[in-house]
């Protein structure tokens, strides 16, 4: 199966409208993060480990 295929993706509740720049997640695809951008779909997808992502989100809820 296509990474772009597999169901889960979303974007931030904090993104604005529609033509906002935004990545999105697909935290279904363990043991990785899939990430990609949410205006090119179909483009190139970013796979990352659960610990890296979990690693990523607390420093910018730290906003270090």
């Amino acid at each position: 199966m296509n990474a772009h295929d597999i169901p889960g993706w979303f974007k931030s509740s904090y993104s604005g409208g529609v033509n906002d720049s935004c990545v999105e997640i697909n935290p279904t695809a363990a043991p990785a993060v899939l990430v990609r951008d949410s205006k090119v779909t179909n483009g190139p997808v970013l796979r990352v480990s659960v610990g890296a992502w979990s690693d990523l989100v607390g420093l910018v809820r730290a906003d270090v």
